[in-house]
């Protein structure tokens, strides 16, 4: 199965940790009912100033429709130095070091 990732990250300065996780569970409940999304790794660093996460899709199409979309919905929260890629993944090496793969 072809996996495509989506990184995303940008300056935040908090919440952090559980208070995170309070206060962005409707927005991870959102990013689960995504077209083609698989799964995502919720990001933070407290000590960068910084959070986002790695994303996974079925398919490149739905992975590009995906940042287009959250970066404007990032955007229209006011966050601005939003950084994302939309990035191939090489399975079989993926295999080799261990990867989840679906």
């Amino acid at each position: 199965m072809a996996v495509t990732l989506v990184q995303v990250d940008f300056p935040h300065q908090g919440p952090w940790g559980a208070e995170m996780t309070a206060a962005f569970e409707g927005l991870a409940q959102s990013i689960a009912a995504e077209p083609g999304f698989l799964f995502k790794y919720w990001t933070e660093s407290q000590a960068e100033g910084r959070s986002g996460g790695i994303y996974a899709f079925a398919s490149r199409p739905e992975a590009e429709a995906y940042l287009t979309m959250h970066t404007a919905r990032l955007q229209g929260f006011g966050i601005s130095g939003i950084r994302g890629l939309v990035l191939d993944v090489n399975v079989p090496l993926s295999q080799i070091d261990k990867a989840p793969m679906l």
